[in-house]
């Protein structure tokens, strides 16, 4: 038998239909047809997935391991998850749980190209939880964006990202941003000597993003957020692939869209394409991840394993300045925490309520 991957799903069922039902899922997920039809040897013994353990989790829940062949997959980031999930997705009692990929594939993707480290080596930074913010709300012109940039700058942040929901607007064209909050944060940077990295969210087409992706790195960028569930995992292969230099954050947007556990989605599979930080939301915030999910979640992404780096986690999503303590207790310091809107409330006083941020940062990180 060919080279396979294990995939783990949670399935809804009885222990009288289970076993019926687990062979469902490895034939709809390898060849999508009655075996019977199948003459070729080759594809029975090598090709269609087999049911490798069921586990009765209790509550009339099972896991299920499907072994695939990793043939399947080619070299195609959109083929891997079309072969976890693809038409089992559509079945309402099926959770992709997690899969365990052989070194060919963690090779094949690469991992994140920076990870933490290189993260941390390009602030000079190595002994705290590093600090974020995001530019918000989108309706702003790109005038104002920078203006904020270079406020929360001046408080002395790691990184400033764009708010996922600024993409090329009308009001705040992607050109205009970039050029504009590049040069904020540069003014900022001079007056406080610590490199803040400003991160542009890259939208659009595969050739926009592109293009995007160059004009950032013409301004002297060396970070950029996307949203993998948004623009496909292509055109993330291929932009990682692309712009080596560029540490990419990647923004679980659409994450919840699909019954995919997010400690994969987010924790395994966005680093495993590459990106070097993957945002997600933290307990406590105003979404409903648990600490199990956030813990589990974390460590996927710090793991390095198959000569993969670790990427950072950055748990968002409500944080507030009070919470930082709690949340590096609970994370580590390896952590980015990352607080939007309620840096926001701050007015006119934000810059000082982003130095209180970097500076609670700083000690509860010892």
């Amino acid at each position: 038998m060919s080279e396979r991957f294990t995939v783990t799903y949670h399935v809804r069922g009885t222990a009288a239909d289970i076993e019926a039902r687990a062979q469902g899922i490895a034939v709809e997920q390898s060849v999508e047809m009655p075996l019977a039809a199948i003459r070729d040897e080759m594809v029975l013994s090598d090709i269609v997935g087999s049911v490798e353990d069921i586990r009765d989790l209790g509550n009339g829940v099972f896991a299920v391991g499907i072994g695939l062949a990793t043939a399947t997959v080619g070299q195609d980031a959109g083929q891997l998850l079309n072969m976890l999930f693809g038409n089992t997705s559509l079945h309402e009692d099926v959770i992709l749980k997690d899969v365990a990929l052989p070194e060919s594939l963690t090779q094949l993707f690469g991992g994140p190209r920076h990870g933490i480290a290189g993260l941390r080596f390009r602030l000079k930074l190595h002994h705290r939880a590093l600090t974020g913010s995001a530019l918000k709300p989108q309706g702003l012109p790109a005038v104002d964006l920078a203006t904020l940039a270079e406020h929360l700058t001046r408080g002395g942040l790691d990184f400033i990202k764009d708010d996922h929901g600024l993409a090329d607007q009308s009001y705040s064209r992607f050109a205009d941003r970039v050029s504009a909050c590049a040069a904020a944060v540069a003014r900022g940077v001079r007056s406080t000597g610590h490199p803040t990295r400003y991160i542009p969210s890259l939208t659009g087409n595969l050739d926009q993003m592109r293009a995007r992706a160059a004009l950032a790195r013409d301004e002297g960028l060396d970070c950029a957020m996307l949203a993998p569930m948004i623009c496909g995992f292509p055109a993330m292969q291929a932009l990682v692939s692309e712009f080596p230099d560029l540490a990419f954050f990647a923004h679980p947007s659409m994450g919840g869209a699909a019954r995919i556990a997010p400690e994969l989605l987010i924790g395994k599979l966005f680093p495993l394409l590459g990106a070097d930080s993957v945002i997600f939301p933290g307990y406590g915030g105003r979404f409903g991840y648990s600490r199990e999910t956030c813990r589990d979640l974390a460590a996927n992404a710090r793991h390095a394993g198959d000569g993969m780096k670790p990427a950072l986690p950055v748990p968002a999503g409500g944080m507030t300045l009070e919470r930082t303590k709690e949340i590096i207790d609970f994370y580590g310091k390896d952590t980015m925490l990352l607080i939007g809107g309620n840096l926001l409330l701050a007015g006119e006083n934000i810059t000082e309520e982003t130095e209180r941020f970097t500076r609670a940062a700083g000690e509860f990180s010892l």
